[in-house]
């Protein structure tokens, strides 16, 4: 990893921090952030897309707490550019202590650490660790099984359970009810998760039409259609 001198460093990032500054000090609501999930096993499945679930599922988990407007959500490109800048989760095993260091940096009051296990297998698991950024102890483990088939629900769920483990305020059923009814299939959480990593990659054009394609073919996956938006301005 490119390490930058102190002081080009501090121009990348004082920017950053100090728009997280400003923005924590106008928004009293309890700040959460989540790390890329973590890799604990997916048999058979080649490397670069795991990687790209890595990113794929942090984001759709930060979609579905976005969802909760009692929570102040940390932008995952805030994020990602502090781990990188520091050398962070370069293994991709984050540590209680690196999520809280982390966390504070960006202003959040809670760091999610997610994990997954076996997608293609008979019983995928998807997991969720919250950290208190104060104290840097793992306030309560959470996990979401499943059929192959229902990741996004399994998503949905373990959004839920996070914010409920630490006596957050919980999204109301209803509303709850409505995000796990969506027609999200796997293969759609799969192009979605390539999109964002091609993303990330600088691939604009790749993304581009991978965002396309999810939004031809799942429609119901309303966050392509969104990140389209994004990006063509």
């Amino acid at each position: 990893m490119r390490r930058l001198h102190p002081f080009a460093l501090a121009a990348v990032l004082l920017p950053l921090l100090s728009s997280a500054a400003v923005s924590q000090e106008q928004d009293r609501r309890p700040g959460v952030a989540v790390f890329p999930f973590e890799d604990g096993g997916w048999t058979g499945a080649p490397n670069e897309e795991r990687q790209a679930m890595r990113v794929g599922l942090q984001q759709v988990l930060l979609n579905e707490l976005s969802q909760n407007t009692s929570l102040r959500i940390v932008e995952r490109n805030i994020l990602n550019q502090i781990i990188e800048e520091h050398g962070l989760a370069a293994s991709g095993r984050v540590d209680a202590e690196t999520a809280a260091r982390a966390g504070r940096l960006v202003g959040a009051r809670y760091v999610v650490l997610g994990g997954f296990t076996d997608l293609a297998g008979s019983q995928p698991t998807v997991t969720g660790r919250v950290v208190s950024v104060e104290t840097s102890e793992i306030l309560n483990a959470e996990q979401a099984l499943g059929k192959h088939d229902e990741l996004y629900q399994m998503l949905v769920d373990l959004a839920s359970r996070v914010t409920e483990g630490v006596d957050l305020p919980s999204l109301p059923e209803r509303q709850l009810e409505e995000r796990r009814s969506r027609p999200i299939p796997q293969e759609a959480l799969r192009l979605y998760s390539r999109a964002q990593n091609e993303q990330d990659l600088g691939n604009t054009d790749r993304a581009v039409e991978l965002y396309e394609q999810i939004s031809e073919q799942f429609p119901a996956m309303t966050e392509a259609q969104e990140a389209l938006k994004q990006i063509q301005g």
